[in-house]
C-alpha cells in the first residue's frame, strides 16, 4: 500500500459528499410516476444515481428527454435545500484536509450551479481550489477527461492525486485516468457491489481519508 503523501484530493459530490440519495430517488419518482405511472419504484431508479442527468433521460426514452430533464430540475431545485444534508464528518475532515494543505478538487457529473448551491447548504463554499461540473466537459465520468481537466487546473501528476467517489463511474473514471481511487462504503450501492471494481481504498468513513492523504496505512 502507498506510503507517500497525495498533493490533491479530487472528490464525487452527490452520494459521496452531500447525501442527495433520497432527493434524487424522490425526484425521478415524482416525474416519472407523472409520465409513466405505475413503471417505475424505488429499486427500478437507482440505476440513475450516479450517470448525468443527460444520459439518464436519454435512456428512458430519447423523445422525452428534454422534457423530462427540464422536470426533474424543477422538482429538484424546489426540494433540494430541504432533503440534502452532508454526510457525517465530511465539513470538519474537508476542513482538516483544507488547513493541513491539500489540495481539493469536486469532480461531478452534476451541474456547476447545483454543486455551488450545495457547497453553499454545507458551508463550504471556499475549500476547493479547483470545481469541475457536468457542464465543463463533453465526456463526463467515467470517461477521465473531467479527472484529467481537475488535474489539469491544480497543476498535480497524476500519481499525486486520489479520486473519491461512491459509485462505479468514479473508480472506474479515476482508473482509465492514471489515479488511485477510493469508493466510500456508505454509498447507496453497497460496498460489495463498489468492491468489484477494485478501488485503492474502500474507506467505511471520511475521516479515514486524513492518515491515506499523509501515506499512512489503515
Amino acid at each position: 500500500m502507498r506510503k507517500d503523501p497525495y498533493t490533491a484530493l479530487l472528490f464525487d459530490f452527490d452520494g459521496t459528499l452531500l447525501n442527495t440519495n433520497d432527493l434524487i430517488i424522490e425526484t425521478f419518482l415524482h416525474i416519472l410516476g407523472e409520465k409513466f405511472p405505475g413503471k417505475y419504484d424505488r429499486e427500478s431508479v437507482l440505476p440513475f444515481l450516479g450517470p448525468s442527468l443527460q444520459e439518464t433521460c436519454n435512456a428512458i426514452d430519447p423523445a422525452l428527454a428534454t422534457s423530462l430533464m427540464e422536470a426533474y430540475r424543477s422538482w429538484n431545485i424546489q426540494m433540494h435545500d430541504k432533503m440534502a444534508v452532508p454526510f457525517d464528518g465530511v465539513v470538519d475532515t474537508l476542513h482538516e484536509l483544507k488547513e493541513q494543505g491539500y489540495k481539493l478538487a469536486i469532480v461531478s457529473t452534476k451541474r456547476r450551479v447545483m454543486i455551488d448551491r450545495g457547497l453553499k447548504l454545507m458551508k463550504c463554499e471556499n475549500l476547493f481550489d479547483t470545481i469541475v461540473g457536468v457542464d465543463d466537459v463533453k465526456n463526463p465520468k467515467p470517461d477521465p477527461e473531467p479527472i484529467n481537466l481537475a488535474l489539469e487546473r491544480l497543476g498535480i501528476e497524476k500519481e499525486n492525486a486520489l479520486m473519491i467517489g461512491d459509485n462505479f463511474h468514479d473508480i472506474i473514471g479515476g482508473q482509465k485516468a492514471g489515479v488511485d481511487t477510493a469508493a466510500v462504503a456508505w454509498s447507496i450501492k453497497g460496498e460489495a457491489f463498489l468492491a468489484t471494481f477494485l478501488p485503492t481504498y474502500m474507506i467505511h468513513h471520511i475521516s479515514e481519508l486524513l492518515p491515506i492523504a499523509k501515506g499512512q496505512l489503515i
